[in-house]
């Protein structure tokens, strides 16, 4: 695996593969690498002839008060487990190669980004579609590959890729959860054993949605309010509870069929978010 730290590296590389005729694929991360990034690796190894994988702790996505700082950072591990799943390059950059000095420019997903953890993490999601904007730039991949546990940002990325006519399509994985049903999240280190314990709720209260979605004659509001309750009274505080249409995340009601529903909240320190998905009808 070769491991760069410069634009300027990076892109004499991705040169060399594109005279090859080699399809690249690409997997962002801040690190601290669990199944969940490794599932994107193996995806991304079954679609490209190469794969990229960057390790950057983004500081402009960390709202104020939030744990850049002590935002685990396990350069060693991570980069042993990615030699491991025989991944073709690292990209390492220090924060001065992706920002330089006085950087103006900023890209804005509108509307959609003040919605749901864009209303609890003020400028989160600019930060999110600036920095894999430049990513793309930097890497010139053919294919982009996100998770789905964010499915906001997965959303926000996929309208930025289509308003700007990036050249790169977007390939999503499917969320990575423990036996339990947690959404795999490098965050849940933060969690107390007993903590740990009460987290697989997030997703209980997401599959007992969907299911009176399903079942149920009640309206989505009074389902929400209901799992609210639930996650409140586990131990939880809740940002938000969201049923929502899948193409814009904007609130469902009953007469629409594809469905997302998005979840927020936090058990201790860690902020904990997860969703599910269906389509009625």
């Amino acid at each position: 695996m070769k491991i760069v730290n410069s634009i300027q590296r990076l892109r004499t590389t991705v040169a060399q593969w594109k005279s090859q005729s080699f399809t690249i694929a690409f997997v962002p991360t801040m690190g601290n690498l669990h199944q969940g990034h490794l599932a994107l690796v193996n995806a991304a190894q079954k679609k490209a002839d190469k794969v990229i994988v960057s390790i950057f702790v983004n500081p402009s996505q960390f709202s104020a008060g939030e744990d850049f700082s002590n935002y685990p950072r396990t350069k060693k591990q991570d980069t042993e487990a990615l030699i491991i799943e025989a991944v073709d390059l690292l990209f390492l950059p220090a924060v001065d190669e992706i920002y330089p000095d006085h950087a103006k420019t900023h890209v804005i997903v509108s509307e959609l980004s003040n919605l749901h953890c864009g209303k609890y993490r003020q400028g989160h999601f600019t930060g999110v579609s600036t920095v894999v904007c430049k990513l793309i730039s930097m890497t010139q991949a053919h294919y982009l590959f996100l998770g789905e546990k964010d499915f906001q940002q997965l959303t926000i990325i996929q309208l930025m890729i289509r308003d700007l006519n990036l050249p790169i399509q977007l390939e999503s994985v499917a969320t990575v959860r423990e036996k339990d049903g947690l959404a795999m999240s490098s965050r849940n280190g933060y969690l107390t054993f007993k903590e740990r314990q009460i987290a697989p709720k997030l997703y209980q209260s997401l599959s007992q949605a969907k299911k009176y979605i399903i079942q149920s004659q009640q309206s989505f509001r009074e389902i929400e309010q209901q799992q609210k309750q639930y996650l409140r009274e586990s131990g939880f505080t809740v940002d938000y509870f969201s049923i929502c249409r899948v193409d814009d995340l904007l609130t469902a009601n009953r007469g629409h069929q594809a469905l997302v529903i998005l979840a927020a909240a936090s058990l201790g320190k860690p902020r904990l978010i997860d969703n599910i998905y269906l389509t009625l009808g």
